[in-house]
């Protein structure tokens, strides 16, 4: 797949609301409110109206003018029912943006709504549980080869076709997902037929198996082990992540002087590794996260605590050209790679993908 490097902010905005759509008597059709927060993807931010001069800043200042008209305000002056969803319409519609890849909502951090370029609505909702599990057949001395313990989190991805609008909604992965909850919660995992070896790739696929055949809209489920790592899978691919944060200097060489940003600054960067490979039949998963974390650390330890213009052969320390130096490092050693994401700040920063498409990550 071609390379593409994609420009992704975030804002948040307060806003009250009520949802006629639902029956007499529904909790949401009273008055309430929520810290909403607005993403945006797109290849190209176009021109700022402003003193921004980085892509990023750009389209994090355009988002925040197209939300500005709903702050603090009640969101159905505006909007007739202001779903996720239809929040998410609302500014596909405002906002001045030569090309969105994705624009979406999410309520709470437990769930969102994505209008994506193709068309299609992608609602997701995070689910937790408890659980207990040990993977058998890793080397001895392996820590996951010892029984321990994680707040498994689970998100339910669904791509909704036009005509199903307005009869899928939250409630729906919920009913689905109730009857695996109990199953799951404050359990052991090896003791569930089908989880003996209860990797994060093993649970995605035995949740797929028994959500797909009445979920048909089920689009991909996501599995996080733990907060930096996880895996997703469609049904076919299965595809992990590891994430990292490294704290860093820079200066931004082309911006004038006086220029707000001009001067020796930092950021502390969030950056996620996403890996495609075929699943180990014996040890149930694609990748070690510990063999992704140790290829990694040699340009890790480059980038944490660095001036990054100090970094042999990087041209330009923003975010963009910083991505591309990275897979330029790790490409070799970690084929499996095929997309970075990059944050210079919470929800702010940059895509770089030459695989195939996956679901987008709450930032």
């Amino acid at each position: 797949m071609e390379q593409q490097l994609i420009y992704t902010a975030s804002a948040n905005f307060e806003s009250a609301r009520y949802l006629p759509g639902y029956e007499p008597g529904h909790k949401l059709r009273r008055k309430h409110g929520h810290t909403f927060t607005a993403r945006v993807r797109t290849k190209n931010p176009g021109e700022s109206s402003t003193r921004a001069s980085d892509p990023i800043e750009i389209l994090e200042h355009q988002l925040k003018d197209c939300i500005a008209e709903i702050d603090y305000d009640l969101l159905n002056e505006h909007i007739q029912n202001p779903t996720d969803t239809e929040i998410a319409r609302w500014i596909q519609r405002k906002i001045n943006l030569p090309q969105n890849e994705l624009i979406g909502i999410s309520s709470t951090v437990h769930q969102g709504s994505d209008l994506e370029s193709a068309g299609n609505t992608h609602i997701w909702r995070r689910y937790r549980f408890e659980a207990a599990h040990r993977l058998p057949n890793v080397p001895e001395g392996h820590q996951c080869g010892r029984m321990h313990g994680h707040g498994f989190e689970v998100i339910l991805h669904a791509d909704i076709p036009s005509h199903e609008w307005n009869n899928f909604d939250y409630a729906t992965l919920d009913d689905h997902w109730r009857p695996l909850q109990n199953q799951l919660n404050y359990s052991c995992l090896n003791n569930i037929p089908g989880l003996e070896n209860p990797t994060s790739e093993a649970i995605c696929g035995w949740l797929w198996q028994r959500l797909k055949p009445s979920l048909p809209y089920l689009s991909w489920v996501t599995v996080y082990e733990t907060v930096t790592a996880g895996c997703h899978y469609d049904g076919q691919h299965y595809r992990i992540w590891k994430e990292q944060r490294f704290e860093s200097a820079l200066t931004l060489p082309h911006l004038p002087n006086n220029h707000p940003h001009g001067g020796l600054h930092g950021h502390s960067y969030l950056i996620r590794l996403h890996l495609t490979a075929a699943l180990d039949p014996v040890m149930c998963w694609t990748l070690d996260y510990g063999d992704v974390k140790e290829i990694f650390k040699p340009i890790y330890q480059q980038l944490d605590h660095h001036l990054l213009n100090d970094l042999p052969g990087l041209r330009s320390t923003d975010a963009g050209t910083l991505t591309r130096w990275i897979k330029s490092q790790v490409v070799e050693a970690m084929p499996q790679l095929d997309r970075i994401d990059l944050y210079q700040k919470p929800g702010c920063g940059v895509i770089l993908n030459w695989g195939e498409h996956e679901p987008a990550l709450p930032s």
